[in-house]
C-alpha cells in the first residue's frame, strides 16, 4: 500500500498510507481532486498574480501580495526549513507534488474530477513549488491580526483627537475570530473533557477549511485543514489528545513612517541612526485581465517592505511611506516545525512541545488528552517593543521603536472546570492592544454554567446561541424617549449647554420602542422584532456616521484600497456603536435626537419581512455565477456579537460575508462521538454532490458525524 483515499458519507476525503511523506502527497493530490480552482486561486494569491485571470479587481490585493515580498518570504522560509528541519520540508514538498499529480488529473480529458472554472476562464493550473504551501498560509493570514488598524488609529487620532482611538476600539470589519470552549471531565457526562467551537472567517465558496482524516502507522488524526497547506495546523483529533485555537487578537506586525529619497543608484531611507541607508529596490510587473500590464516598485528598508506610498509619496501625492515588519520575514519561520509533532502527538505535553515552535498567526490553543490533561496557552510569535508601536505607525528615523527580542506565550487555567475564548481580553492581554467585546464570551460562559454536566450532542445549543448582549445600550436609549414633549439639552464641541425641546414619538414610532423593548433580543431569522431592531441601528449608524462632527474621519487617505475596509468610517462607527452611544460626551452629538429620527425613520419604513429576508449569507467566490448571485443565498440566524456570529455591517448591508467557516465538538471520551460541518460541503466543484450538502446542517446548527473506522468507509479508486 502506498496510499488509499476512502470517502465517508459526506465525501470527506479519508487518506490511509505507509510514512508520513506518502500521507502528504496524498493529501496534496486529494485537495487539488476536490479543490483544484481553489488551489489556483490561492497559488495567484500567495504569488500576487490573481489579477492575471480575476481582472482589476484583484490588483489591490495584488499590489499588497508584491510589496509585502509574500512569496519571496515564503521562499526565505522554506530555504530555512530545509536546512533546521529537513524531515518537515520534504513532507511539505511531498504535499506540493501531490498537488501537481491531482491537478494533471483534473484537466485530463477523461477526469472524473473535474475542474469546470479552468474551461471557463481559459486558464491550465499552474506549477506548485515546494515552498508554495507556505507562501499559501502566509497569504492566509498576513491581514489577520489586522495591522491596517494602526492606521485607522492614527487617522482617527489626527482628526478626532487621541481619545477617539479608544472611543471607536472594537474588533473591525477585517478582522477574524472564533468561539472555543474546553470543558474538563468533571463537567461532562462521560468524565473526559469536549472541545468545542467554530473559527470565524469570511466565508468563501469553496470552504477555508477542509474536513479531512489522515492515517499512517505513525499516527491517526481528524481535523480540519487549509486547503493548500499540509497536516491539521488548527483543529485536530489524534484520539488520544485534541486540540483547537482562537485568534489571539495579539499585536504581532508593526507599521513604520519612513522617509526615502531617490539617487542616482536608487532609494535610500533615513534611519534611526539619523543617517541614509540603502534600500533594495526592483521592479516588478502585474499582468491584469482586460487592460494593460502595471509596473510596481518594490523597496525595502531595514525595517521591512514599503507596502504603501514611497519615496513621492501616496497616490494623492500625499507624503508617506509605511514599512511592515512582521515576523516571518524577520526571522524566515513561518512555524511549519510545529506540524508534524502536533500529529504525532498523544498528549497535551506533546501538543504544547510542537506549539513552541508556532509562529504565524498568534493564536490562543486549547487541548485535552484521554488521561486528563489540559491546556490553555497563546502559541505564537510577538516581538517585545515599545508599546507605541501598538497602536499607530511609528517614525522609522527616529530611534526607540526596535525589536528587541520575542514574548514569551501566556498561559492560562480553567474556571470551574471550563476555559472559555471569543477574541475577549484573556490570556493574549499583554500581547495585545485591541480585542473583541466581551459579549460571546460572557454569554459562552454564561451558558456553559447554566447546566452541571454536557455532553458532545449538547454543544450545538452553543454553537447556535442567537442573544444579542450588545443591543442593551440602543434599547436603553430608546426607553427614554417618550410620548411626551421633554426638555433636553445638547453638549456643544465647545462645550456650551443649549436647551431644547425633544419633540413626542409619534404613534407608530412609539408602537416600534414598545416592540422593541420587549424583545427577547435573539437575532433569529424569523424574528421580526430582530429586523426591526437592526434597521434601526442602521439608522442611528447612518446618522451618526454623517453628523458635521465625525465629517473629518470621513475621508479615508490614499492608502491601498485593500486596507480601505479598516478606514471606513460607517463600518467603524457600526462596530463601535456600543462605545459611541455609552460615552459621556460625543463630539456635541445630540445621541437621544440621533436615536428618536431613526427610530421615526423606521417606524414610517419597517422591515417587511423577519431578519432572515435581509440578513443573507454572502459568500465570496472568485468566479461568481448568476446562480449563485445573493440574492439565492440562505437567510441567517446571528449576528456580529452572538455567539452564533454571522457579521452584517450595520449602516451597509445586512448579508454576512463573515461568519463560522467550520463547527467542531472533540469528544476526549470516544472520538467517533466527535461531529463537525462546514457551510457547503467537501467537494469544490459545482455540481458535486457534496459542494453543498452541509449546508442544511449548517444552516440548522447540526452537526455531520465524525468516522474513523475505515471499515464504515468507502474505498475511491484510483483513476
Amino acid at each position: 500500500m502506498s496510499a488509499e483515499t476512502y470517502r465517508d458519507a459526506w465525501g470527506i476525503p479519508h487518506l490511509r498510507a505507509d510514512t508520513p511523506r506518502e500521507l502528504a502527497r496524498a493529501q496534496g493530490r486529494v485537495t487539488a481532486r476536490d479543490r483544484a480552482w481553489q488551489l489556483e486561486v490561492e497559488r495567484h494569491r500567495a504569488q500576487g498574480t490573481s489579477a492575471s485571470f480575476l481582472g482589476p479587481e484583484a490588483l489591490s490585493w495584488d499590489r499588497l501580495a508584491r510589496r509585502a515580498r509574500l512569496a519571496d518570504t515564503a521562499r526565505r522560509c522554506f530555504t530555512a526549513l530545509e536546512q533546521k528541519d529537513p524531515e518537515t520540508a520534504a513532507w511539505v514538498r511531498a504535499y506540493a507534488d501531490g498537488v501537481n499529480e491531482g491537478l494533471t488529473e483534473t484537466t485530463h480529458p477523461t477526469s472524473t474530477h473535474p475542474a469546470p472554472e479552468f474551461a471557463r476562464t481559459g486558464l491550465a493550473p499552474g506549477h506548485w513549488d515546494p515552498w508554495t504551501p507556505l507562501g499559501v498560509w502566509l497569504a492566509t493570514h498576513i491581514l489577520f491580526a489586522g495591522f491596517p488598524a494602526k492606521l485607522w488609529s492614527e487617522h482617527v487620532a489626527t482628526h478626532l483627537g487621541p481619545e477617539a482611538v479608544a472611543l471607536f476600539a472594537a474588533d473591525g470589519p477585517g478582522t477574524a475570530g472564533s468561539n472555543g470552549w474546553l470543558v474538563s471531565g468533571e463537567r461532562t457526562t462521560t468524565g473526559h473533557a469536549l472541545i468545542a467551537g467554530d473559527p470565524h472567517r469570511f466565508i468563501e465558496d469553496p470552504g477555508v477549511y477542509q474536513q479531512i482524516h489522515l492515517s499512517c502507522p505513525e499516527f491517526d488524526v481528524v481535523g480540519l485543514a487549509v486547503p493548500g497547506v499540509p497536516g491539521v495546523a488548527h483543529f485536530g483529533h489524534t484520539g488520544m489528545v485534541a486540540w483547537a485555537i482562537t485568534n489571539a487578537m495579539a499585536d504581532y506586525q508593526d507599521l513604520y513612517r519612513e522617509r526615502l529619497r531617490r539617487t542616482g543608484a536608487g532609494v535610500e531611507a533615513l534611519g534611526p541612526d539619523g543617517t541614509w541607508h540603502r534600500a533594495a529596490r526592483h521592479t516588478e510587473t502585474i499582468h491584469v485581465a482586460g487592460e494593460d500590464t502595471v509596473e510596481v516598485e518594490i523597496i525595502e528598508t531595514d525595517r521591512g517592505p514599503v507596502i504603501a506610498g514611497g519615496p513621492e509619496g501616496l497616490d494623492d501625492g500625499t507624503p508617506a511611506a509605511l514599512s511592515l515588519r512582521y515576523p516571518p520575514r524577520v526571522t524566515a519561520d513561518l512555524g511549519f516545525g510545529a506540524l508534524l509533532p502536533l500529529l504525532r502527538a498523544r498528549r497535551v505535553a506533546d501538543v504544547d512541545r510542537a506549539l513552541d515552535a508556532w509562529a504565524e498567526p498568534v493564536n490562543v490553543v486549547q487541548a485535552a488528552d484521554t488521561e486528563g490533561g489540559l491546556l490553555h496557552r497563546v502559541a505564537g510569535r510577538v516581538p517585545v517593543r515599545p508599546a507605541a508601536n501598538g497602536l499607530r505607525p511609528v517614525p522609522a528615523w527616529e530611534p526607540g521603536h526596535e525589536w528587541t527580542g520575542w514574548h514569551t506565550p501566556p498561559r492560562a487555567g480553567l474556571t470551574e472546570g471550563v476555559a472559555v475564548m471569543a477574541n475577549q481580553r484573556g490570556p493574549a492581554t499583554p500581547l495585545g492592544v485591541e480585542f473583541a467585546a466581551p459579549h460571546r464570551a460572557d454569554r459562552i460562559a454564561a451558558l456553559l454554567a447554566g447546566k452541571e454536566r454536557w455532553s458532545a450532542s449538547d454543544m450545538p445549543t452553543i454553537h447556535t446561541d442567537t442573544h444579542l448582549a450588545s443591543a442593551t445600550p440602543l434599547l436603553d436609549h430608546l426607553a427614554t424617549l417618550t410620548t411626551e414633549t421633554t426638555p433636553t439639552t445638547e453638549t456643544t464641541p465647545t462645550t456650551e449647554t443649549t436647551a431644547t425641546t425633544a419633540p413626542p414619538l409619534t404613534p407608530k414610532a412609539a408602537a416600534l420602542r414598545d416592540r422593541l423593548l420587549a424583545w427577547d433580543r435573539r437575532m433569529d431569522a424569523d424574528s421580526a422584532d430582530a429586523a426591526a431592531y437592526a434597521a434601526v441601528r442602521s439608522a442611528v449608524v447612518r446618522r451618526l456616521a454623517a453628523h458635521p462632527a465625525l465629517a473629518p474621519a470621513a475621508v479615508a487617505p490614499a492608502y491601498p484600497e485593500v486596507l480601505q475596509p479598516w478606514l471606513a468610517l460607517v463600518p467603524r462607527v457600526a462596530y463601535a456603536l456600543e462605545h459611541l452611544l455609552r460615552a459621556d460626551d460625543l463630539y456635541g452629538i445630540d445621541r437621544a435626537a440621533t436615536v428618536r429620527a431613526a427610530l421615526e425613520e423606521i417606524a414610517g419604513r419597517p422591515p417587511a419581512g423577519p431578519w432572515g429576508d435581509t440578513h443573507r449569507l454572502a459568500p465570496w467566490r472568485a468566479l461568481p455565477t448568476a446562480a449563485t448571485a445573493h440574492g439565492d443565498e440562505p437567510g441567517l440566524s446571528g449576528d456580529h456579537d452572538c455567539v452564533l456570529c454571522t457579521s452584517p455591517v450595520p449602516g451597509l448591508t445586512d448579508r454576512a460575508a463573515r461568519g463560522p467557516a467550520a463547527r467542531y465538538v472533540w469528544d476526549l471520551a470516544d472520538r467517533e462521538n466527535s461531529r463537525w460541518v462546514v457551510p457547503h460541503g467537501a467537494s469544490g466543484v459545482p455540481g458535486s454532490p457534496h459542494h453543498r450538502d452541509q449546508q442544511p446542517l449548517w444552516l440548522d446548527g447540526e452537526l455531520a458525524p465524525v468516522v474513523t473506522d475505515f471499515d464504515r468507509l468507502t474505498k475511491e479508486s484510483d483513476d
